[in-house]
């Protein structure tokens, strides 16, 4: 158990939460909507500190990030429990699961992840991810200004659902992010969720505008998130709002969890594609085999620059480190 941050001590012994947009109002004993910050006697603590309930290395463009050190690796960590409550959640198993009933967790602290981190061989760095990172916000940062002092970076697959100071708080210290926009529709989320929407954008908009990396992924799931409208609206929210280099990955939905609706079909993602193609440089397709829209071109001339088959990933144009040596074009990618 360890303090948690941004929260207030209310009468009676009681807390109200900070962190995220729910407020949680916890009497002693009781624990938050994200299942892992319980109210200890008047103190807000995180039972998710010095452990975590997974740790792996994966290629980065898992997470997924296509336009952030492509071809390298990622230590990745994540913990239980979540914010939102998705019915078609994708990593139910810990993300919505008490902190109090895992029996999973390795004991381990931020020094011991830092050199693990360091003795991979082409590691980037290290990605909060699997659960929702923001709910083990106070060793995710403590991990994370270590990372940041050996010259690693920092990565955050998140569902954006945070209040904006701790967002702003935690900004100096990441690199990149990726952020599931699940939605344009607030309705959805209120049914599908648990959330609403506005903070997500607001989270969005935070991010940009501080320069940090960005992409976004939208799980694509038939009859709830697929109308072709309101996802024109929101492809078109991104490039006025975010800009038209972010790039966006369209992830085909099975079934999971509490949500039996059919995959999604191939010919529901194309459309989507040809649609977000119209506003956005950067369009990929996930959760399927398609190398051509998976792999990465110049906005500017066309030519093939990085292809991806999975997570195979392939620099193409000899040279290539973000402009496009044959037209001279920007690709929006860290390398």
């Amino acid at each position: 158990m360890h303090e948690a941050l941004f929260y207030e001590k209310l009468t009676n012994n009681e807390v109200r939460c900070l962190l995220c947009p729910r407020f949680c109002h916890l009497k002693p004993g009781q624990t938050g909507n994200c299942r892992v910050r319980v109210n200890a006697d008047g103190r807000l603590e995180t039972m998710v500190y010095n452990r975590v309930a997974a740790i792996g290395i994966d290629p980065v463009e898992k997470k997924p990030l296509y336009h952030f050190y492509p071809g390298k690796k990622i230590l990745s960590l994540g913990e239980v429990g979540c914010n939102l409550h998705c019915n078609f959640c994708q990593n139910y198993q810990t993300s919505q699961c008490f902190a109090s009933d895992f029996h999973g967790f390795h004991e381990i602290n931020s020094d011991q992840i830092v050199k693990e981190a360091l003795s991979i061989t082409d590691n980037a760095g290290i990605a909060y991810t699997y659960n929702e990172p923001f709910t083990f916000y106070e060793f995710m940062l403590e991990i994370a200004e270590l990372v940041k002092s050996v010259g690693l970076k920092n990565v955050a697959v998140s569902n954006g659902y945070i209040n904006q100071e701790p967002l702003k708080n935690l900004l100096p210290y990441f690199d990149a992010f990726n952020i599931d926009l699940k939605a344009f529709d607030n309705d959805f989320y209120l049914r599908q969720t648990g959330g609403q929407l506005k903070p997500v954008l607001d989270a969005l908009e935070i991010i940009a505008e501080e320069g940090k990396h960005l992409e976004i992924t939208n799980l694509v799931i038939p009859g709830l998130n697929d109308d072709t409208g309101i996802f024109e609206n929101m492809v078109r929210w991104i490039r006025d709002e975010l800009g038209q280099d972010v790039p966006l990955h369209l992830s085909r939905y099975f079934p999971q969890y509490r949500l039996n609706n059919p995959p999604t079909p191939l010919k529901t993602l194309s459309r989507l594609y040809i649609v977000a193609k119209n506003y956005l440089h950067h369009v990929y397709l996930g959760n399927v085999n398609d190398e051509s829209r998976s792999s990465t071109y110049c906005p500017g001339c066309g030519e093939l620059l990085i292809e991806r088959n999975r997570y195979r990933t392939v620099i193409v144009q000899e040279g290539f480190r973000g402009i496009c040596l044959k037209c001279g074009t920007s690709v929006n990618m860290v390398f």
